[in-house]
């Protein structure tokens, strides 16, 4: 796939770039490798101060780089906004604790004195998507940072314009050279990248199958590695449920970013007491969301980020109704200029169809009825993924269950699930492994090194 910023609402080519060369690639791994030789023994009151120069530029150029978010990937400019802002919380996040997260861990043992100390990799590759271009890499890139490695970000191929401008924001915060830098590299040079030896790690944000490829490479050359990868979210809505919240909240989750989100609730588990109710209002608001141009204020609805994207879409709900789904709303994409695919709901969706085993990357939502917890909870966890769940009911015992019986790395109860500095983010099975955010995120990429004093 070519570097290249595509209008994905117009098919315009806004920007070409060339892949780095081999050798310019190796001066950046040979500058990555001098930074990280200083980075590492700067104060954190240093690295912190980057980090909080950094959030000041994300706020006072957020109409900027939302702008760069929006062009390149079709993200609503509002929606562009918020993330570029959630990244600037991120960074002062870190700034404001990353010293606490580091302090050595005194041990009670029979020695003199032991301890845990925490230190630093060196060079971490990131691999990222486009779906969220800034805020994937910064959630990444904050901790990393701080914690003392230094950073080499591999964006997604159709957002080099928000790749560059991140490592330029990094550059004006005061980062030294090498300490962050964007590759602008084919994806089939990524396994020679992580086989570097000058590389000690590496994160990926993507679909199972490039987790899995990724994770192969790193296992061979025995490095760490974190994967965030698909998810196929259930929603579940009992009978006691704040009904009208749940609603409002349901539509949110499966079409926030144009309905290209991992954590977007995808499956719909709806009581059978409540289902005609639910489905009703469900598609009716689905019906009413306004699909167009992302800069316009008052679109809801952008274009998928490819046209690739759209026709796999596509492909997965017309296989779908072939296979006995039922159709409810949407279920085509729309004629014209642009990526756009309408507010898409299926029903009735049999266990033959794709759309019940595959993560669907749009704003389709899958809904099912189930007869009461038990079910929810056996068809929610009847998936490969494991990331997020949202579960609405205001019954304690429910609860209970739910957070304890869902095979997910996140369980919200109600709430929609969403990404916080303060916690960690990640999943199970086909989702992936590790975590990022909080202090477990900032750990993922140090050593803890055990340190012993005889007595």
């Amino acid at each position: 796939m070519a570097i290249a910023s595509i209008n994905p609402t117009t098919g315009e080519t806004l920007k070409e770039f060339k892949a780095l060369t081999t050798a310019q690639l190796e001066g950046k791994l040979a500058a990555s490798e001098r930074a990280f030789a200083v980075h590492r023994k700067t104060s954190l009151q240093e690295r912190s101060a980057i980090l909080s120069a950094a959030a000041e530029l994300l706020e006072e150029e957020v109409d900027s780089f939302a702008r760069t978010i929006t062009l390149e990937m079709g993200k609503p400019i509002g929606a562009s906004r918020d993330e570029v802002r959630k990244c600037a919380t991120g960074c002062r996040y870190y700034a404001e604790n990353g010293a606490r997260f580091l302090e050595e861990e005194t041990i009670q043992t029979t020695a003199a004195r032991s301890s845990v100390r925490w230190q630093p990799l060196g060079a971490v590759v990131a691999i990222m998507p486009w779906n969220f271009p800034f805020w994937q890499v910064f959630r990444f890139a904050a901790p990393a940072l701080l914690a003392g490695n230094v950073g080499l970000l591999k964006h997604a191929a159709n957002v080099p314009q928000c790749a560059l401008a991140i490592e330029e924001i990094f550059r004006r915060a005061g980062a030294a050279e090498g300490v962050f830098q964007t590759l602008l590299i084919e994806s089939d040079r990524v396994a020679e990248l992580i086989k570097d030896s000058r590389i000690m790690a590496v994160t990926l944000t993507g679909s199972d199958k490039a987790g899995s490829a990724v994770a192969k490479v790193a296992g061979g050359e025995i490095k760490k590695c974190v994967l965030e990868l698909g998810g196929s979210d259930p929603f579940i809505v009992m009978p006691s449920a704040d009904l009208e919240r749940a609603l409002t909240t349901a539509v949110k989750a499966r079409t926030q970013n144009n309905g290209q989100s991992c954590i977007a609730g995808k499956r719909f588990l709806i009581a059978d007491s409540i289902y005609d109710e639910f489905v009703r209002e469900f598609v009716q608001r689905m019906e009413m969301l306004k699909v167009g141009d992302p800069t316009d204020e008052a679109t809801e609805i952008g274009p998928l980020a490819t046209p690739s994207i759209r026709d796999g879409v596509d492909e997965q709900v017309q296989k779908s109704i072939k296979a006995g789904a039922k159709l409810l709303a949407g279920g085509k994409a729309m004629e014209g200029k642009g990526n756009f695919y309408p507010p898409t709901v299926l029903a009735e969706i049999p266990d033959t169809a794709p759309a019940f085993r595959e993560e669907v990357f749009g704003p389709v939502a899958l809904l099912f009825r189930v007869k009461d917890a038990t079910e929810a909870i056996a068809l929610a966890n009847d998936s490969e993924f494991g990331l997020g769940a949202s579960v609405w009911t205001k019954d304690p015992g429910e609860q209970e269950r739910f957070t304890n019986e869902l095979e997910a790395g996140m369980v919200f109860v109600n709430a929609m699930v969403a990404s916080d500095p303060r916690l960690p983010f990640g999943g199970v099975k086909r989702s992936g492994y590790g975590r990022e955010l909080s202090s477990l995120g900032m750990r993922e990429f140090m050593n803890a090194k055990t340190v012993l004093f005889g007595s």
